[in-house]
């Protein structure tokens, strides 16, 4: 079988590989870059492995006249520029010492070795210059049914390094068909404590990925009847999740939109959010408190705001958004409070008296839908 992707024939990756190759080393395109052309999806990350040690690889890339940039050497890896991009070029290897979070590896001849260090068979897949596709490991099978599987013992690959586990639900999320694949699911359960081993920084970065897969309500489940849920995010609830999904109708995925749903005791400090997306999450948390409308949020914070709160209220409440929703949202996001503070200090106003007033004003205005005039306004009683 062979793939043949958009950049496959591009330029720069393949410069890398006759480099490698006009200097007697073998090279392969591995990993995502290979999983997504056989599905017929873009693929971001380009990463090689190859036969040559790491001072081999950048005497060829310097032969070809290419910069190399000794970016983790110490792991194998060099980094290949060309034209400005760069692509990561790491010898092939195996593990001989793991402590749940780091490994320390030594280089290998082959990529049967090189492929059993790996976390899940479909992702030791590799594909020569030429787009021929090598399955070192049954991977291509297991792509094809759908079927997220570990490769050798589940227990074992998680052991080395526990984020495993939520990638496991995150692929599952991805590239999952029916169903879970059972020795994964048990051993993820089993081993869910050992996440606590693992950096917020980095549980937060798989989170978001899951969260941004395209339907990610039947893994965030499994996560939680196998306790996985609870332990990097407490008191989150997934029931939510499925709605939010129907309700988005085609809007892109939005892992802070979704997280909101999943709610949790403190998802700020347990994923290790950017002050971006806390202030975001905390904005949609709030408003639900206070239970907010939509019309509310889009008039303060915009239409995607006022949207988003509109979509996670539906989730939550199990009450189908309403019909004008869209025309409702532009209608506050554009809607102008009429009255000014000046004109309630010709009135008299001043001081604590001026701001109650203008707050309760705005109130007023804010439940008439936008419609009260700034006549109707200035003439409510007090």
């Amino acid at each position: 079988m062979r793939i043949a992707p958009p950049w496959l024939g591009a330029p720069g990756p393949q410069a890398v590989m006759a480099a490698l190759g006009a200097a007697g080393h073998r090279a392969w395109f591995v990993g995502g870059c290979v999983r997504n052309a056989l599905l017929g999806r873009d693929g971001s990350d380009i990463d090689i492995a190859t036969s040559a040690r790491p001072g081999e690889t950048e005497a060829a890339a310097r032969a070809a006249g290419l910069k190399a940039v000794p970016t983790g050497a110490e792991h194998g890896t060099i980094t290949i520029v060309v034209q400005g991009e760069g692509y990561e070029v790491t010898t092939l290897r195996r593990d001989v010492e793991t402590d749940g979070r780091h490994a320390r590896v030594i280089f290998a001849d082959r990529i049967e070795d090189d492929a059993a260090r790996r976390d899940f068979t479909m992702n030791a897949l590799y594909a020569g210059a030429d787009g021929q596709v090598e399955d070192p490991l049954g991977g291509l099978a297991d792509l094809q049914a759908g079927r997220v599987r570990f490769i050798g013992d589940a227990g074992a690959r998680i052991r080395e390094d526990y984020l495993r586990i939520l990638r496991f639900f995150r692929f599952t999320a991805w590239y999952g068909g029916d169903g879970l694949d059972a020795e994964g699911l048990a051993a993820c359960a089993e081993l869910a404590e050992g996440l606590g081993r693992i950096a917020a920084e980095r549980i937060g970065q798989e989170m978001k990925k899951l969260l941004a897969a395209p339907d990610p309500a039947p893994a965030l489940a499994s996560m939680a009847r196998a306790g996985v849920l609870a332990q990097v995010l407490p008191g989150a609830d997934p029931r939510g999740m499925a709605p939010l999904v129907h309700h988005e109708a085609g809007a892109a995925p939005d892992p802070i939109r979704r997280l909101a749903v999943l709610g949790g005791t403190d998802p700020e400090k347990a994923l290790r959010l950017s002050r971006a997306e806390a202030r975001r999450l905390g904005l949609y948390l709030q408003a639900l408190e206070r239970g907010d409308s939509p019309a509310r949020m889009a008039f303060e914070h915009g239409a995607r705001a006022g949207r988003d709160l509109a979509l996670i209220t539906a989730a939550l409440t199990g009450q189908p958004p309403a019909p004008d929703l869209d025309q409702a949202i532009a209608r506050a996001a554009a809607a102008r409070f009429p009255v000014s503070a000046k004109e309630l200090m010709a009135q008299g106003r001043e001081g604590a008296a001026l701001g109650q007033r203008l707050a309760a004003l705005k109130e007023a205005w804010i439940a008439s839908g936008f419609a009260l005039t700034r006549a109707e306004l200035l003439a409510l009683p007090e």
